[in-house]
């Protein structure tokens, strides 16, 4: 059964940064061949896909919003993910997620909590 745990969440004041991670584990095939993203949702919004990464690392896909502030990265060796979130504003508050894109499963991590505050 596919797992995702992610971690590196907290508490930042606007402007700071942060680095979140997540540990994939229990793919049917090789971590190295599904794309990735990270997702999020915020309180009474729907979970949206922030950032996406290709198997082979040679595509990387940002919302709008983030584009210029988070970088998307994968390690295949150890079956990582990692977010990189610079220049943090409050409208990044949201629990924080990784899956695959295209989602193959409804199994999802507990996520991570991003809080954006002052």
């Amino acid at each position: 059964q596919v797992q995702f745990v992610e971690s590196g969440g907290g508490l930042v004041q606007p402007g700071g940064s942060l680095r979140l991670s997540c540990a994939a584990s229990g793919f049917t095939f090789s971590f190295s061949t599904y794309g990735m993203s990270w997702y999020r949702q915020a309180p009474g919004k729907e979970r949206e896909m922030v950032a996406f990464i290709s198997s082979a690392r040679a595509v990387t896909y940002y919302k709008d919003s983030v584009k210029g502030r988070f970088t998307i990265s994968r390690d295949n060796d150890k079956s990582t993910v990692t977010l990189q979130m610079n220049s943090l504003k409050p409208e990044d508050t949201a629990v924080y997620y990784c899956n695959t894109n295209p989602l193959r499963s409804n199994s999802w991590g507990q996520g991570t909590q991003v809080t954006v505050s002052s």
